[in-house]
């Protein structure tokens, strides 16, 4: 029953983000999605080979389970900076566009 729970508990993303957003967010697009879909399912895994490889004594699984941690992080950090980049350029295109209406 505890491995049960352990697992189930593994299962459920974690909420919360490391970047403070001050304006409305851009909308998410599919590849997005899927790129983040991929990460969690990524950090599942490796929560799930670690928790194995602790359960059975197996270093090898739980480095590779932490491995796969890892992984899954960086793959969320890649999204964050490509929202950002999306961000930016949209602020610098909106402005670019006030300037010149303030020109004309």
């Amino acid at each position: 029953m505890a491995l049960a729970f352990m697992i189930f508990t593994m299962l459920i993303p974690l909420t919360g983000s490391a970047m403070a957003i001050d304006h409305a967010p851009e909308p998410i697009t599919i590849a997005t999605m899927s790129n983040r879909i991929d990460a969690t399912a990524k950090a599942t895994e490796g929560k799930l080979e670690s928790a194995y490889g602790e359960l059975t004594g197996d270093t090898g699984h739980q480095i590779k389970g932490k491995a796969k941690q890892v992984q899954a992080s960086a793959m969320n950090t890649a999204e964050d900076l490509k929202q950002s980049a999306r961000s930016v350029a949209k602020n610098v295109r909106d402005a670019a566009g006030q300037a010149a209406d303030d020109l004309s």
